[in-house]
């Protein structure tokens, strides 16, 4: 797994590529907790995320709770329909505002 990561005007843009799983779920955590110290709003692009563990879930459960206790917002976008299903078969997609690109999902954060 890579992870690119984008600036828009104060709004952290975090892309996974490939996978999130046992294996690269700690540097997924590593490249998506911090921003909350710092950023107005975190946008996960799932874009080129092919698949997402129970471990990978896990990291997503960690930033909503960092969101909210540091009033940063966090936003998903782009799920394709394999890791949307992991998310609403678990009942993690009640657990976060999920748009389907990246352009609403900063709208979202920014009100605009």
């Amino acid at each position: 797994m890579d992870i690119r990561e984008e600036d828009l005007d104060g709004i952290s843009v975090v892309v996974p590529v490939g996978r999130i799983d046992i294996n690269t779920a700690p540097d997924a955590e590593a490249a998506l907790l911090p921003k909350f110290e710092s950023a107005k709003g975190v946008v996960v692009d799932f874009a080129e995320l092919v698949y997402i563990s129970s471990a990978g879930l896990r990291v997503l459960l960690k930033a909503a709770k960092l969101s909210k206790a540091s009033g940063v917002p966090l936003a998903l976008s782009n799920m394709a329909p394999p890791v949307l299903e992991v998310f609403q078969v678990s009942g993690f997609a009640k657990l976060f505002g999920i748009f389907d690109d990246r352009e609403a999902a900063v709208r979202s954060i920014s009100g605009g």
